[in-house]
């Protein structure tokens, strides 16, 4: 069986469903609005984009990849220049920002490619897990970077998020995918999170590996934050999605709750059948 096969790879009882309670939804925290972004060619392929994720809740979006996800992913993050419409997250407007204020409001990546996006192989996992924090007093001072509190910080992230490793000195570039996604999401969750922007994010990872971060990912959501999760894995989708929006060339085609969300509706949203 499925089960027994993942039990065999991992060496345990692996869950293969999502575990988790009902979501106490809150006030909207992201909201895009008419949203259009163009992509390196600049041809539009996101367009008059519309949503709002909600404290609590994990909005799931739904799509064959080359539908504008990953050009949506990169405009909410910074990582692309937004053509039109707004992005704002409780009230504060974060269309068109950078990276680094994007990070600062609250916002946790965890992007579709972790080798181009979200390390540097041939830095050690230290030096990773404080990529878009080395910056803040906690670990600089006075232009120079505080070892002590930089190792120690990483040591409780190992410790806290199971990262495989014989030390925090180790090239990231050694450890097994599963382990490098685990710093990439220790690192984005060991800040005060508002917000959480997932794109595929157990993409090429094993089955022990896809249960710890889907279950990191569950408790974002149970302890308040919003989180956008953006997945080309149907059964993804709808284990993790409060809600499933779709995207078909460009726009949402459709979001549903994630009662109604069976995987022929969302299905046939995927092919642009909308009913």
């Amino acid at each position: 069986t499925a089960a027994k096969l993942a039990e065999m790879m991992v060496g345990r009882e692996v869950q293969l469903t999502v575990s988790r309670s009902k979501s106490k939804v809150a006030k909207p925290l992201l909201e895009v609005a008419g949203l259009r972004v163009l992509n390196d060619a600049a041809k539009l392929v996101v367009s008059d984009v519309a949503f709002e994720v909600r404290s609590g809740e994990i909005l799931a979006v739904a799509g064959v990849q080359g539908n504008g996800q990953t050009e949506l992913v990169e405009a909410l993050t910074g990582l692309r220049e937004v053509d039109g419409g707004s992005i704002t997250l409780e009230g504060t407007t974060l269309t068109n920002r950078s990276p680094r204020e994007i990070a600062s409001a609250g916002v946790a990546h965890i992007p579709e490619d972790r080798n181009r996006d979200g390390m540097v192989k041939g830095m050690t996992i230290a030096e990773n897990y404080i990529l878009n924090t080395y910056h803040l007093p906690q670990y600089s001072k006075r232009g120079l970077l505080d070892r002590k509190a930089i190792s120690a910080a990483t040591e409780k992230a190992v410790k806290d998020f199971d990262v495989r490793t014989p030390s925090i000195d180790t090239d990231i570039a050694s450890l097994s995918g599963g382990n490098q996604q685990k710093v990439i999401v220790a690192r984005e969750f060991s800040r005060n999170v508002r917000l959480v922007i997932a794109a595929q994010p157990t993409r090429g990872l094993d089955v022990g590996s896809i249960e710890y971060i889907h279950r990191r990912i569950v408790e974002q959501r149970d302890s308040g934050a919003a989180v956008l999760i953006v997945s080309t894995e149907l059964d993804e989708v709808l284990a993790l999605g409060d809600r499933v929006a779709v995207m078909y060339e460009g726009r949402i085609v459709g979001i549903l709750d994630a009662k109604d969300a069976t995987r022929e509706r969302v299905g046939l949203l995927m092919g642009g059948i909308v009913a």
